[in-house]
């Protein structure tokens, strides 16, 4: 671990905020370039937000494409990793680089300062040149205000919070949303013997099988990226239909536009299937009317039927919690994600976001591709 900073440092050239996969992409690229960079993390080591996640946590994507720069995975990795194995990744990857980390770090507000920019932490103020801010979308977990939460009598948890699948064993769960995150907890309880499983849906996923046969579907991810997006939405429902068939007789409701569609303007991530969809059709999950209201034990739903499940798990998206960092810059937009994302300038000359959209390919591949633009308008700018 790094020393703590306690007073200004000043110039700088690039602070990186986050020791993520974008962090030290970004990191790393930067110095490939001869650019010197600080690294500040507000966690006491790297890959915390991986380690907090439940256990059965495995990647929806390839290994193949789940890789930063120059770092593959040690032979014999399964095909999409286990959580375990990102976290030991990503402290490989920082090792092999040379990256130097301030954990312990918070950073507090960003404020543009005499051409450049102070950037205020729990630790002191520092100066730099550049700021990439790469804390990630995903940031904090949100639950909307349904009227009569705080009444709620039985168990309620975000899908991030979602722990060992073996807990929910015996027990009814009513999952909300049927996006990315919502699949990946039904894909765990539909083998973890639970009672009654409703899913709420107000619109239904763009939806992949993780395999067909023994063929990994997320493979075939760098070619369809390379596709214009009305192909690629072709291609994800022709693929939803043939391998799933119609799922709104099973109750789900359609997507309202296609799987790269939303990707792109959205940022709603395509779901992936791992044993959710023969769950519906074997009738272990009932898709139910979106969440009006809670009363007690009871959730009513907006066709006023109630349902009394023992646990809600919120499958309802995460923010990026940067308001108070940059929100003062009109560099958010209404939901606080950036609205500029790798080399796109974001109209503040030196600040810079990574990894803060989902991509056809991975995180991973994406936040190469982002790091390498930055550190090139960066060196560049130099």
């Amino acid at each position: 671990m790094a020393a703590r900073t306690t007073g200004p440092v000043p110039n700088e050239p690039v602070i990186v905020i986050g020791a993520g996969a974008a962090g030290l992409a970004a990191a790393d690229a930067l110095r490939k370039r001869g650019v010197p960079v600080v690294i500040l993390e507000r966690e006491l080591r790297l890959a915390e937000p991986w380690r907090r996640r439940h256990q059965q946590l495995h990647l929806n994507t390839h290994r193949a494409l789940s890789m930063l720069p120059g770092l593959a995975y040690p032979p014999r990795t399964p095909a999409f990793p286990h959580k375990g194995v990102i976290v030991d990744y990503l402290e490989r990857f920082a090792a092999k680089r040379g990256l130097a980390v301030e954990f312990g770090t918070t950073v507090e507000r960003i404020e543009r300062k005499d051409g450049g920019w102070l950037v205020r932490t729990s630790n002191g103020t520092r100066h730099a040149s550049h700021v990439i801010v790469a804390t990630g979308r995903d940031r904090v977990p949100w639950i909307p205000d349904w009227d009569g939460i705080r009444s709620f009598e039985g168990r309620l948890v975000h899908a991030g919070d979602f722990g060992a699948a073996q807990a929910y064993a015996g027990k009814s769960v009513l999952v909300v949303g049927a996006g990315n995150s919502g699949f990946d907890v039904l894909n765990h309880l539909s083998r973890a013997g639970t009672g009654k499983i409703w899913l709420s849906a107000r619109q239904g996923p763009s939806l992949l099988p993780k395999r067909i046969g023994s063929v990994a579907v997320h493979r075939f991810a760098g070619i369809m990226a390379s596709l214009p997006t009305f192909v690629v939405d072709m291609m994800i429902s022709a693929t939803q239909r043939l391998i799933f068939g119609d799922l709104t007789r099973h109750g789900l409701p359609p997507a309202p536009k296609g799987g790269a569609s939303r990707l792109g303007t959205e940022q709603i991530a395509i779901a992936v299937d791992d044993g959710a969809v023969a769950a519906l059709k074997a009738g272990r999950i009932t898709v139910v009317a979106p969440v009006a209201s809670f009363n007690g034990r009871s959730v009513r739903l907006s066709d006023d039927n109630v349902i009394e499940p023992d646990v809600v798990i919120a499958a309802t998206g995460y923010r990026s919690g940067l308001e108070t960092m940059v929100g003062n810059l009109d560099v958010l937009d209404g939901k606080g994600v950036s609205k500029a994302n790798g080399g796109t300038p974001t109209g503040q000359p030196g600040l810079w976001f990574i990894g803060m959209r989902p991509s056809l390919t991975s995180y991973f591949h994406s936040a190469g591709i982002q790091a390498r633009a930055i550190a090139r308008q960066i060196a560049k700018a130099r």
